[in-house]
């Protein structure tokens, strides 16, 4: 389990980069790079990781599903997740 403050950090970054991507975007269209180096380094999508939503593992990180490797396999294990089995051939 990650600790609590990389998750709350993560999520501050994502509410940042949310802020600013509109000012971000005309920014760039505009060419205004002097502009665009004063906003705030978290404004920079970037700067985001993904992270698993149950534990916050921040590798392993399965993007169809929005967990990590090992959240998965015990979920998939269990028949939580629909669609999904154990291979065996």
């Amino acid at each position: 389990m990650a600790k609590e403050s990389m998750k709350a950090r993560e999520v501050k970054r994502q509410k940042v980069v949310a802020k600013y991507a509109e000012r971000r975007k005309a920014l760039k269209e505009a060419g205004d790079y002097d502009a665009l180096q004063k906003l705030p380094k978290n404004a920079s999508p970037v700067r985001l990781h993904n992270r698993c939503k149950l534990t916050g593992r921040p590798k392993g990180y399965i993007r169809q599903f929005g967990i990590s490797r090992v959240t998965f396999r015990e979920m998939a294990n269990q028949g939580l997740i629909p669609g999904v089995r154990k291979a065996s051939w």
